[in-house]
């Protein structure tokens, strides 16, 4: 490898600076301070002096500052430090609800509908309708003709059934009086008993086909009664799809349907847990969507199982009959069930986590204990506590959910509002 040349440099006439070599290696730290030059007068050691006080009194200042900063952050102004420490005690607002006589309710929504609910169509053969004699929301009495249907088939077959049935009696009559002369000469020996008992057999035969005629005719008039579509019962009609010209079957969808004595009820579910506590004859009230007259009525029927899939059961509330009470309508109902003290507690106060619901309550010495309690409803006022407070105590409202049980809080006083309201 090569290298290069280092040249030397002569520094100027009267230059008392050292010389120095560049090179590779760095040089060493006391060529890189240049020397003070020397002290060679008088005047020179006077203004030497003046810089040492100067600089003595700048470090006297320091140490003074510094010790006044060490002492003061041991002794600390008592105001801030009260202050600090009260920052760091949570402020809470507190409440003593007391008791409210508060009456449970279960609420369930369900429709109108009519108690005995009965369709209505034909029960002979398929027909054409030639009238339709009511409507929607008509009453009928039992028997009153609803509709009725192409009876020109089987109008004729009565007539001639019972035509037949006629001559079946005439041909009846006569065997019989002919039987009964024979058996009044049978003693002169006028008739063989073989010619007796012939009349006698052609006697009971007539008298028989009078029954079968009859019978024919029987049946063919109850079919004739069938194209005539008539109600079963006293009720109103809820439904009405028979219409002149249509072609009613058996098995078709109903012509009318009829609310039976036109009794109306509301059916409705419930949640499994509110079924132990309804009882059959229970007062209720039912609101329509939209109306806030309320409809009373008593529980009829309460059902039997529990739907496994939605956990809700039936029920059914038993109404008066009422024009505003119309079936398919949508509507909510409730019932009384109880009537007790409660404690009302804010929905802030009241917490829940894997152990269920509770409330911090602020105990002796300012500190606050976790108290389970058992929620039993919500209503317009606040969340209904059944169980674990007498409402006496006092009650966290606000910044619960920052607080841990055993820490020390200190009470917000009461605002202007709660002030007035106690």
């Amino acid at each position: 490898m090569g290298a290069n040349a280092e040249h030397k440099i002569h520094p100027p006439a009267g230059h008392s600076e050292p010389v120095r070599w560049i090179g590779r290696e760095p040089a060493p730290l006391e060529s890189l301070i240049a020397p003070l030059p020397p002290q060679t007068s008088d005047s020179e050691g006077g203004g030497s002096a003046r810089g040492k006080w100067i600089a003595a009194a700048v470090a006297a200042a320091i140490l003074a500052a510094v010790g006044l900063i060490l002492w003061r952050g041991h002794t600390a102004d008592p105001a801030l430090t009260t202050l600090a420490s009260q920052q760091t005690i949570p402020l809470v607002s507190v409440t003593s609800p007391g008791v409210t006589s508060v009456t449970s309710t279960v609420t369930f929504t369900g429709t109108i509908s009519a108690r005995y609910d009965m369709p209505i169509g034909i029960e002979g053969d398929a027909g054409r309708i030639i009238g339709v004699y009511v409507e929607a929301g008509d009453h009928v009495k039992r028997g009153q003709m609803l509709a009725k249907i192409d009876e020109s088939v089987w109008q004729p077959q009565v007539n001639r059934l019972a035509a037949s049935l006629e001559q079946a009696k005439a041909q009846a009559a006569l065997s019989a009086a002919e039987y009964r002369r024979a058996a009044a000469v049978e003693s002169a020996g006028a008739l063989s008993a073989e010619e007796i008992e012939k009349r006698r057999a052609l006697s009971v035969t007539d008298a028989a086909n009078v029954k079968v005629a009859a019978a024919m005719l029987a049946e063919a008039q109850a079919r004739l009664a069938r194209t005539r579509v008539v109600a079963p019962a006293d009720g109103t009609v809820l439904t009405r799809k028979a219409e002149v010209g249509q072609t009613a079957s058996p098995g078709g969808e109903a012509l009318f349907r009829l609310a039976s004595g036109g009794e109306i009820e509301m059916r409705g579910q419930v949640a499994e847990q509110d079924m132990a506590v309804l009882t059959v004859g229970q007062p209720a009230d039912v609101r329509l969507v939209g109306s806030t007259q309320p409809f009373a009525g008593r529980v009829r029927l309460l059902g039997a199982i529990i739907d496994p899939q939605s956990r809700l059961g039936d029920i059914r509330i038993a109404l008066k009959p009422d024009p505003a009470l119309r079936p398919g309508a949508f509507a909510r109902g409730s019932v009384s069930v109880s009537k007790a003290e409660r404690t009302i507690l804010p929905q802030t106060a009241v917490m829940s986590d894997s152990k269920g619901a509770y409330v911090f309550v602020v105990g002796a010495g300012d500190r606050v204990e976790r108290r389970g309690v058992q929620v039993g409803g919500t209503i317009s006022a606040g969340i209904i506590i059944t169980n674990g407070l007498t409402g006496e105590e006092r009650i966290v409202t606000t910044a619960a959910g920052f607080l841990r049980a055993g820490e020390k809080v200190a009470i917000a006083p009461p605002s202007v509002t709660e002030a007035s309201a106690s």
